[in-house]
């Protein structure tokens, strides 16, 4: 028996590739498929099942396009109706895989199809379970996703969680591992460890929602405070997961299509793309296309992409790295962001050649905002999550969280400059990206974030640990 965890950080998310005597299951494939087909036929082997735990909302997933491609048989948990072929599996039911048998337990509460399977050896042993977003390690899902599709509150579905977790997955034993769907960074859950498998044992005592003691009320308050209202490409990613969606090989043939300057511009004005603007935020300061949008391939991309840009059919240009292209087009597809129409060919330097306009970010270093700051009282606006600016910040500072800055634009002011700033530089370059594209050019940004404005000694609130802030 084989099995490996294949992890994505982008995602923070965690696919499972089981091999036993010559046969295979994935589990919660991403949308690439080859990896999962190539690693198959290295072991002579043949893909039998494709088991989803539920209907994924942060990614789509690529059973569809892997289900045609080996005739594997996609498996859902009791309740689930996709519009395409599959078996929805009863509770407790039994598929055999090689020497080793996977078990699927209706787990609902995170969605109501949730499930987890089981993996009992080939001697009959529990060995581990596949936990998808019913239970992570340190957190469990997030009951506020499905309150629509299910006629349910987040308070009815998290008491459904707190059955299906004390009645199908704490009776286990203690040495099963558990192999969650998402580790920390993932926006279904809020207190994830860093670790990616651990031992359910562990979990009891390290998880709070584990607790022995806890009382089905506690476990429901504690399980929806501080939630923040999920991105808003998330329902539109469960539609593709549950009807279906383009192979990606089209998705990619569609999206390399060079276009010159000249075709590139005029695109982007008959079809209203945005342009976006995937190289180092460095050299997006330096220089970029008017009223293009820059999220970083090498910084948190696809979440960002889903949480800014939000309707997965809007059109897209790209401006990347060279030899980056199909990479790019790729991760976005893999968040439901098919619609990419092609790249700039010769990337910002071909733009710069043709004599086409171009605007920079002014974007000074924190000891150049110190020396500023000692000289006259000027607005600075903190875009990083509120727990961050909650538990340290500079003094006065206002704070416009990234994720939810369309909703803040009438905070910054008109009439004088101020300055943006986030941790370490990534994610205020994308906030002053949407500024200027709205029309709002007098910013700063200051370069390595919050990280550098402590490092120089500017004055800042009292740390207050996060733990401390529930």
């Amino acid at each position: 028996m084989t099995i490996e965890q294949i992890y994505t950080g982008c995602l923070a998310q965690g696919a499972y590739y089981i091999e036993s005597n010559g046969e295979v299951a994935i589990i919660d494939p991403l949308r690439e498929i080859k990896p999962y087909i190539e690693k198959a036929d290295e072991d002579s082997a043949k893909i039998k099942y494709i088991f989803e735990t539920h209907f994924h909302a942060d990614f789509v997933s690529g059973h569809v396009t892997l289900a045609k491609e080996t005739g594997a048989d996609i498996i859902f948990g009791p309740s689930a109706n996709p519009s395409f072929e599959a078996t929805i599996a009863k509770d407790k039911q039994e598929f055999q895989l090689g020497e080793i048998t996977i078990i699927a337990l209706h787990t609902p509460g995170h969605t109501m199809e949730s499930t987890t399977y089981l993996l009992k050896d080939a001697t009959g042993k529990d060995h581990a379970i596949f936990s998808g977003d019913t239970l992570f390690l340190g957190d469990v899902g997030r009951p506020d996703l499905a309150q629509k599709a299910a006629h349910m509150t987040q308070e009815e579905l998290a008491a459904t969680l707190y059955d299906s977790l004390r009645t199908k997955i704490m009776p286990l034993a203690d040495d099963v591992i558990v192999y969650p769907a998402h580790g920390a960074g993932s926006a279904c859950g809020k207190n994830m460890m860093k670790e990616t498998v651990d031992t359910l044992g562990n979990q009891k005592k390290m998880n709070y929602a584990l607790r022995a003691d806890m009382t089905k009320e506690e476990f429901v308050k504690e399980v929806t405070d501080g939630l923040l209202p999920p991105p808003s490409y998330f329902p539109l990613n469960v539609k593709m997961n549950k009807e279906g969606y383009t192979d990606i090989d089209e998705v990619i043939q569609k999206g390399t299509r060079p276009f010159s300057p000249d075709d590139f511009e005029a695109l982007a004005n008959e079809t209203g793309a945005i342009v976006l603007d995937v190289r180092h935020q460095n050299e997006y300061v330096k220089g970029h296309i008017p009223r293009s949008i820059f999220i970083g391939i090498d910084g948190g991309f696809a979440p960002w992409v889903g949480a800014l840009i939000a309707d997965v059919q809007q059109p897209i240009l790209l401006v990347t790295p060279e030899g980056r292209v199909e990479e790019t087009i790729t991760r976005l597809s893999r968040v439901g962001f098919d619609n990419t129409l092609g790249y700039l060919e010769g990337g910002f330097e071909a733009w710069k050649k043709a004599s086409k306009d171009y605007d920079t970010l002014t974007s000074i270093s924190a000891l150049e905002f110190k020396n500023t700051m000692a000289n006259e009282d000027i607005p600075v606006f903190d875009v990083r999550k509120e727990s961050e600016f909650t538990a340290e910040h500079i003094d006065d500072a206002h704070n416009t969280p990234l994720d939810f800055i369309n909703d803040y634009l009438v905070e910054f002011p008109t009439d004088k400059t101020f300055y943006v700033h986030c941790a370490g530089g990534y994610r205020s370059v994308i906030a002053a990206s949407i500024l200027k594209s709205r029309g709002i050019h007098n910013l700063i940004d200051i370069a390595g974030g919050f990280k550098d404005i402590k490092e120089v000694g500017i004055k800042t609130t009292d740390y207050v640990c996060p733990s401390t802030l529930k």
